[in-house]
């Protein structure tokens, strides 16, 4: 059985909630390859509500971060 605290499949599956961008795992947190958001797994649960992110360095804000890092167009 793997440390990992959810499936090593998950992450390909999911999608930041704010960029849509992809998730990579990093330790107990899923990462937006966009901006870099971090979202945490709590309980084998990834959380994924902007809210709840820990914004990348240089950021004071969600709504700064939401200017930098735009949604990406709906497919």
């Amino acid at each position: 059985m793997s440390d990992t605290p959810i499936h090593p499949d998950l992450p390909d599956l999911l999608v930041c909630p704010v960029t849509r961008s992809k998730l990579r795992l990093e330790g107990e947190e899923l990462v937006g390859e966009v901006g870099g958001l971090r979202y945490p797994i709590r309980d084998g649960i990834p959380v994924l509500l902007a809210e709840e992110a820990t914004l990348p360095e240089g950021c004071e804000s969600l709504d700064e971060f939401q200017k930098r890092y735009p949604p990406a167009p709906d497919c």
